[in-house]
């Protein structure tokens, strides 16, 4: 049942989303060469503790995952494409590293998820995640009201598949409010003007996950959470939380 949010549900759900921006704006700052992937774990821990709200993805346990996720961010580095658990590794210079963080805020969640390099940076990952931000910023662009699902996978692949780069497959993005995971399903990929028509208040995390070289494929690493691509080639990922709106698409996860 896909739920729809009133006015006022959607500025609450704004809210929390400006707590993950918060969040992920100061991971971001803190993330430097030998930071662990723990230690930005605890910052977007303190960001959320702060502001009175619960972190959704600590303790989190889908039915197909061997354990409760066992951080507050997810923090997937180089060819972990997403869900990887915050721990002691440090990071290098020239890692590429994708945040993605959740919060709960008097009842409603907002999620959303970044990508950087920290130190120096080849270009192909810069090319990689402008890439990424970019088909976000079509796939919210193309969620219009009176649209159709499909249509934000069309704008997100089609660009992304011409310029060379992979789409994980069997992932994308997901309604959201009262919980983290509603429905629907959005789809990375999809035709135009085809599948579930987007109303106003709908609300969704739009999330593209590229990988350089055209791969889709991937791996679960041993601990049963973190994808990597298949063929060891680095991807990136970028979300907001959007509500479908009378006057269009509004991104609820930004300061």
């Amino acid at each position: 049942m896909v739920d729809l949010k009133t006015p006022g549900e959607i500025e609450m759900m704004r809210e929390a989303g400006r707590v993950v921006a918060r969040a992920l704006a100061a991971v971001k700052s803190a993330a430097v060469i030998g930071s662990t992937l723990k230690q930005l774990d605890d910052v977007a821990a303190a960001v959320i503790s702060d502001a009175g709200a619960k972190p959704v993805f600590l303790d989190y346990h889908p039915n197909w995952a061997p354990t409760p996720f066992a951080g507050v961010i997810c923090a997937s580095v180089n060819d972990a494409v997403v869900h990887g658990i915050p721990d002691e590794r440090q990071i290098g210079d020239g890692d590429l590293v994708s945040i993605d963080c959740g919060a709960l805020l008097d009842g409603w969640c907002g999620d959303a998820a970044i990508s950087f390099v920290v130190g120096e940076a080849d270009q192909a990952d810069l090319d990689l995640i402008a890439a990424t931000d970019a088909a976000l910023m079509r796939g919210i662009e193309a969620a219009q009201p009176g649209a159709k699902m499909g249509d934000i996978g069309h704008a997100i692949a089609g660009p992304a598949r011409i310029a060379g780069y992979g789409l994980l497959e069997d992932h994308g993005g997901h309604g959201i409010g009262r919980t983290m995971h509603e429905a629907p399903h959005v789809p990375n990929e999809g035709r135009a003007r085809r599948g579930l028509k987007l109303k106003p208040g709908l609300v969704i995390a739009i999330e593209p996950m590229l990988i350089r070289g055209g791969t889709d494929q991937y791996v679960h690493a041993p601990d049963g959470w973190e994808l990597r691509s298949a063929s060891g080639a680095r991807a990136a990922h970028s979300e907001h939380t959007v509500a479908i709106t009378e006057s269009g698409p509004q991104i609820l996860t930004t300061l």
